[in-house]
């Protein structure tokens, strides 16, 4: 049994309650926008990547393309990202990436003239990227685009990365505390097991925001980690960052539980590969484990049961 529960490193946690996580969604009309939508692409999978080679997104400068509003440096497109500035006067920018399977990605583009990292989670091939300014109500125009062709350098460099919707630095506190959680520990499982149980303990669903989140909501990890409470969007990225800190490639993925928009997270073992399957183990079977669900509903046996059941669980979308 021992040996079985550390060959099944990999495993989906699920970041929801029987609410609705936002999400903002987009079209592919470049013209006019409305929600968002961000999708999830095929990956063939390679060897893996040990913690002392995770990248950090940086703007070396080597490959550029800009004009008077908008510079793209696609210069690391092989460790899975690619880097935008804002330098216009416009206040309502969207940021639109087309990967390879035709996966659109619709993002809020940041007004302070820093650069924001999008991750290229649709694989290899080519990407379109466009910026586009608001006109009025749901119209845009195009203010850049540009197309580039990417080759990863392995599959889990998206998944290892800050970027927009996962955004964290070495200095922040979400890292730190991963770090003081896993400082003993040596496997990928008990990294897992360590994060996991600490989100579980000491997060609670804050109602409150789910009411009233915005369009364009983007989580504050450290703050959500400081105040302890959030919704599943603040869930999925917190435990997302925690674990590509400790060098654990990881996917964010929105997607459904039934019928309702959910958040929630897929890890991959060096073992067994991206796998979604189950983490809990109660000695005759493996368990879909839902930190939401369990920090929320006190693990009751209908909600145990119901997050047990792999086949609740689509996955759409992912970051």
């Amino acid at each position: 049994k021992k040996s079985l529960y550390a060959s099944a490193l990999i495993f989906t946690l699920f970041m929801s309650l029987l609410t609705a996580c936002f999400v903002e969604k987009g079209r592919t009309d470049r013209s006019a926008y409305g929600d968002f939508d961000a999708g999830e692409g095929g990956i063939p999978l390679t060897s893996g990547i040990s913690a002392s080679e995770m990248v950090s997104a940086e703007a070396s400068g080597l490959k550029v393309k800009s004009n008077d509003k908008v510079l793209l440096d696609y210069s690391n497109t092989s460790d899975g990202y690619v880097m935008i500035k804002y330098t216009g006067v416009n206040s309502k920018v969207k940021v639109q990436i087309t990967g390879p399977s035709g996966t659109v990605y619709t993002y809020s583009q940041s007004l302070t003239g820093e650069y924001d990292v999008y991750s290229l989670s649709d694989g290899n091939g080519d990407y379109k990227i466009g910026v586009y300014e608001n006109i009025s109500g749901s119209s845009y125009s195009t203010a850049f685009f540009f197309s580039i062709t990417v080759a990863l350098k392995d599959e889990f460099r998206p998944f290892l990365i800050s970027n927009k919707y996962v955004n964290y630095s070495a200095s922040g506190k979400v890292v730190k505390k991963a770090g003081e959680l896993c400082s003993n520990i040596d496997t990928t499982l008990g990294k897992i097991k360590a994060i996991y149980e600490y989100l579980v303990d000491n997060f609670t669903y804050d109602y409150q925001l789910a009411e009233t989140v915005q369009s364009g909501y983007i989580p504050d990890l450290d703050a959500v980690l400081e105040k302890g409470t959030g919704i599943c969007f603040d869930y999925a990225a917190v435990m997302t960052a925690m674990l590509r800190s400790q060098g654990i490639p990881t996917k964010m993925v929105f997607g459904y539980t039934g019928s309702v928009y959910h958040a929630w997270i897929s890890v991959y073992s060096w073992e067994s590969g991206w796998i979604n399957a189950y983490i809990y183990f109660n000695g005759k079977e493996w368990k879909l484990m839902d930190p939401t669900f369990a920090s929320n509903a006190d693990s009751s046996d209908e909600i145990m049961k119901y997050i047990g059941n792999g086949a609740n669980y689509t996955a759409k979308y992912l970051y």
